[in-house]
């Protein structure tokens, strides 16, 4: 079953996506071929539709201007014999009306009306024949004239004769480049009464052999004379049915809308290839991951956090007796610098220089292994994605260690430290109570009775139950803020190591991703737009 065309609209939307996709990445001159072709379309659309521009080019003394007067039936245009004679397109047109702002457009200011007289209104109503200058003229201006119509027209006549048809000139500057236009080609091969007989189809078949090596297969090859009218009737009965069609300017603008995709494409597989743009390994986002853990800090930090927690508890936990020689000790977070400030900083001492080139090597590596596959230029810019916020990482890295170090108190270590005070409370009672028994005992006074726990005296037991309760609350204290900083430290570590691969993904990973998602998006719309 034959496949149905996309219609032109979507053809053009995509490639003007698609220019909008290679801004930047793709030569400025492919695409604003693109975006010209794009502004070409709407134009052509706006204007007469009734109508089909046919151009007809070749070179000098092919006999162009012969043809375009055999056709009109009259002798509209001047023939020259030797040398070139047209200097500027001239217009030969059948009705109906309107053509005027469409030649305005074309910028072509010499036109000739063919009345119902001469051509028959109804098979050609419609045809805007274009006798262009010739294109190997020696004036540049001629030659200028013949690329900016043949960019343009919507059906292109090229008439070639027996002497220079094979000619690499016009097969490598015009023919060639024209290989996805066949639709609105026909070539012709002219002066055909000078041939013999036989020589006819000999060159006939030779001239469709150089067109297929041009790409242009299965286009239309007629042999005619303008001067005798041999194969003028199948010419023209050929030009009014692409006329009575109304599609030239479609198919034209369509095959320009392909010509611009694929060259804006270059050597980029189709989007339904398989491609190098399949995403971001894995195992390079792991290797700079602990590159950036490495810059950050994050083992030395994981310690501290162990050892802060340690520090902090055997200073809210500890035996109040010895407790301050606790404070006396630097806290380990501080000792790093890691205090918060205002700002959510800290003061961390910066990366290395070895760990600055370290984190450098693995975003050039993740950059080169993304782009791994993809053509140039899109491969520049994935690895130019991968590198374009890494003067971020720094500063992204020391607002997420200063948050994730940050550690808070137990709830139990309020609970043990009151317990604590309520011990050394009763130490200090027992204390002062024995205190003033020595007292009352040295100044010979009758001592009071003094309660007993058995066979301890309240007062020792007061003293040597809160010393000695005072020291096992320690201790076990002390137990627990060792598991306690180690669940701490784990806890921190994956708090850490999930900041840097958040770090990771926004600043490295996501620029590449999204630069991969632009050439995909970029390799569908070339696809749709250069779709037959």
């Amino acid at each position: 079953m034959r496949r149905r065309r996309r219609p032109l609209d979507d053809r053009i939307t995509a490639l003007a996506q698609a220019a909008d996709l290679a801004e930047g990445r793709v030569d400025p001159v492919l695409v604003g071929r693109a975006r010209e072709v794009v502004a070409r379309a709407g134009a052509r659309r706006g204007l007469s539709l009734r109508h089909t521009v046919a151009a007809v080019a070749g070179a000098t003394g092919s006999g162009k201007s012969s043809l375009v007067n055999a056709l009109a039936g009259a002798e509209l245009v001047e023939v020259g014999v030797t040398r070139p004679t047209t200097a500027k397109a001239q217009a030969v047109v059948w009705g109906p009306e309107g053509s005027g702002p469409l030649l305005d457009w074309l910028d072509v200011p010499l036109r000739h009306t063919v009345g119902a007289s001469v051509a028959d209104a109804e098979e050609q109503s419609g045809l805007i024949l274009l006798d262009l200058p010739d294109h190997d003229s020696i004036m540049l201006s001629h030659r200028l004239e013949v690329d900016r119509l043949v960019a343009v027209v919507d059906l292109l006549i090229w008439v070639l004769d027996p002497q220079k048809y094979a000619d690499a000139a016009v097969h490598e500057r015009y023919l060639r480049p024209l290989a996805r236009h066949r639709d609105v080609v026909i070539v012709v091969l002219n002066q055909i009464d000078r041939l013999p007989g036989p020589a006819v189809s000999r060159c006939l078949a030779h001239l469709r052999r150089l067109l297929a090596a041009d790409g242009l297969t299965d286009v239309p090859v007629l042999g005619v004379s303008a001067r005798s009218g041999e194969g003028m009737a199948e010419l023209q009965a050929l030009l009014n049915e692409r006329v009575t069609r109304r599609t030239a300017w479609a198919a034209r603008l369509a095959a320009d809308a392909a010509t611009a995709a694929l060259a804006l494409r270059g050597h980029a597989p189709p989007a339904g290839a398989a491609s190098g743009a399949a995403g971001v390994p894995r195992a390079r986002v792991g290797a700079l991951v602990r590159a950036l853990e490495q810059a950050a800090a994050v083992p030395v930090v994981v310690n501290a956090v162990a050892k802060a927690h340690r520090h902090r508890s055997a200073t809210a936990t500890g035996w109040p007796v010895t407790r301050w020689l606790r404070r006396l000790r630097p806290d380990p977070l501080r000792r790093l610098g890691l205090t918060r400030s205002p700002a959510g900083r800290t003061s961390l001492p910066p990366a290395t220089s070895v760990q600055v080139a370290a984190v450098d090597a693995a975003v050039r590596e993740l950059g080169a292994a993304a782009a791994d596959g993809v053509p140039e230029p899109w491969a520049t810019a994935v690895r130019h994605a991968a590198r374009s916020r890494e003067g971020e990482l720094a500063d992204a890295l020391d607002r997420m260690v200063a948050v994730s170090a940050e550690t808070r108190a137990p709830r139990w270590w309020r609970a043990a430290g009151a317990l604590q005070w309520l011990l050394a409370g009763a130490m200090l009672l027992g204390a002062l109570w024995l205190l003033g028994l020595f007292v009352l005992d040295w100044l010979r006074l009758p001592p009071p009775p003094t309660p007993t726990a058995g066979e301890l005296p309240w007062p020792t037991v007061l003293l040597l139950g809160g010393a000695v309760l005072g020291v096992l609350v320690a201790l076990l204290c002390r137990l627990a803020s060792w598991f306690g900083g180690w669940r701490r430290a784990r806890k921190a570590a994956r708090a850490l190591r999930a900041g840097v691969e958040r770090i990771a993904g926004e600043l490295v990973v996501e620029p590449i991703e999204a630069e991969l998602r632009r050439y995909r998006r970029f390799l569908e719309q070339v696809e749709v737009a250069a779709a037959r």
